[in-house]
């Protein structure tokens, strides 16, 4: 299948320039590999720009596939090209991938192959393979799409160009999910980011697939437990969402789906996370454990997805810190709730700042409280110092300090009193 015209910019081959492209041929005939392909997202955008004129995406890299070995390519290119002009160079030899950066270029190299799913959600073993059988693995049909470049053919076997003038995302094959559960992610960021709408046979899928959830792990089973697909690799994904798409529309459109039943029953009916997350990126919180915040047993989903620590002793303090609120020992303290209530109740307890922050943008009860110690009572100081007290005759000692936390009460009590009237 030939391509009909070229990119509007006047370059044939997508971004990657011709010479740079030429360059890689060269390397790949010494090699005898017989062909080299750009793959995936690359060429779905190119031809988003040519065919429907859409703007044209940097990419982060441009992804090759090659029958033959991706390593001995790379290392090919490390002898062609000087250290001025090759500048990155990482071997991934599991799964024989180079991930390189030419002119500036980064380009990340892989072996054509096949793969098997040994159960489901578990990562694949995979062999050497042709390109065709590289491109049958792939996600979305869509994204099963590679540009020969020896000849600039448009190699589609899938219909993905047809899709992309539907308008449609589509899973490659009928047991796409079970496979791998992250592709429902990657579905909602190209939906969200390309205006892609998933069809409906797609949308059954998601929905059959979790209903009969095919996998051996499942929630209330030790997290550790959990296949990489259910853990990790779903943690990188929403990663990826949460930093880099449209994340109110993608996370919408899993809530549409049914497809948060993937991560907690309780994120599936949340009718609170926008205002969550807004109210974290206002305030430069993590996005990611403020969503998952809104499940059943927040604790339990972070370990599975194995968050950094620092996040899951966000969480951690965060609930320890609601459970407080709602105690008889919270309500004896602030009966008054004057703002000096509030201040020894939270300071006496050494909750951190970012604990109390993130918990008031989780809308709790209280929530304004919360918000105003962090960001204003927390800051003020007594007019009156140690040195002050001392030259009226205050000896230093824990009486002192005592007397130095009262002032500094009555100091945040009156600058609120006044800022009231």
């Amino acid at each position: 299948m030939e391509l009909p015209d070229m990119d509007r910019s006047g370059n044939e081959i997508p971004c990657l320039p011709k010479k740079l492209a030429m360059e890689l041929l060269q390397a790949a005939s010494k090699l005898k590999v017989s062909r080299i392909a750009i793959v995936g997202g690359v060429v779905r955008d190119w031809l988003l720009h040519i065919d429907h004129l859409e703007p044209i995406r940097t990419p982060g890299d441009v992804d090759l596939v090659v029958e033959g070995s991706a390593i001995q390519l790379g290392e090919v290119l490390q002898q062609i090209f000087s250290s001025e002009r090759l500048t990155k160079w990482r071997v991934h030899p599991s799964f024989d991938t180079v991930e390189i950066t030419i002119d500036g270029f980064p380009l990340d190299i892989a072996s054509a192959r096949k793969e098997h799913y040994p159960a489901p959600g578990e990562n694949p073993i995979v062999r050497s393979d042709f390109l065709e059988h590289d491109l049958s693995r792939r996600d979305f049909t869509v994204n099963a799409i590679a540009l020969d470049l020896s000849n600039l053919e448009l190699i589609d076997p899938y219909q993905g160009r047809s899709a992309l003038a539907n308008k449609e995302l589509t899973f490659l094959h009928s047991n796409s999910i079970a496979d791998d559960p992250t592709r429902v992610i990657r579905g909602a960021r190209y939906s969200a980011r390309l205006g892609l709408v998933l069809t409906d046979q797609s949308k059954y899928q998601v929905r059959s697939t979790l209903k009969n959830w095919p996998w051996n792990w499942q929630p209330g089973d030790p997290p550790e437990l959990a296949p990489p697909a259910l853990g990790t690799r779903l943690r990188m994904e929403l990663e990826i969402m949460l930093e880099r798409e449209p994340w109110e529309i993608a996370i919408s459109n899993l809530q549409e789906w049914g497809a948060l039943v993937l991560l907690d029953d309780g994120l599936q009916k949340d009718t609170h996370w926008l205002r969550r997350l807004h109210w974290a990126q206002r305030l430069r919180l993590p996005l990611l454990p403020v969503l998952l915040s809104g499940a059943k047993d927040a604790l339990a989903l972070a370990a599975r997805l194995q968050l950094p620590r620092q996040h899951q002793q966000l969480l951690k303090e965060s609930l320890e810190l609601q459970s407080f609120l709602k105690s008889n020992e919270f309500a004896n303290k602030c009966l008054v709730h004057q703002p000096s209530d509030w201040c020894q109740a939270l300071e006496h307890a050494n909750w951190t700042p970012q604990t109390i922050i993130f918990t008031a943008c989780l809308g709790v009860r209280h929530w304004q409280q919360l918000l105003r110690w962090w960001g204003r009572w927390r800051h003020i100081k007594s007019n009156v110092s140690a040195r002050m007290l001392m030259d009226k005759g205050w000896q230093s000692g824990p009486e002192l300090g005592t007397e130095l936390k009262r002032l500094r009460l009555e100091e945040i009590n009156r600058r609120e009193k006044k800022k009231i009237i």
